[in-house]
């Protein structure tokens, strides 16, 4: 049996780089706007139909940055950080 009962110091690290973390970032930044960007286009009196909601911004280009986004956030995910050139 061991005398010592005092267990080793464990090392604690994180489970990402800050590379990870920095590009982790950059996704969520991009998912934002692309949210911010589909936001509004509606008309204050709901009797009335106001067509920007169908615009280009809404419709093609804020979708297409948060799958961007969702993109850059797999491959913060699976970055190895510890990977030398």
């Amino acid at each position: 049996m061991n005398k010592n009962n005092n267990p080793a110091p464990q090392h604690t690290s994180f489970v990402f780089g800050k590379k990870n973390y920095l590009v982790m970032f950059i996704g969520l930044a991009v998912i934002a706007l692309g949210f911010i960007l589909m936001a509004g286009g509606g008309s204050d009196d709901p009797n009335e139909f106001n067509p920007a909601i169908y615009n280009f911004q809404r419709i093609r280009l804020a979708p297409t940055l948060v799958l961007i986004g969702f993109a850059i956030e797999v491959y913060a995910i699976l970055l190895n950080p510890n990977k030398r050139k």
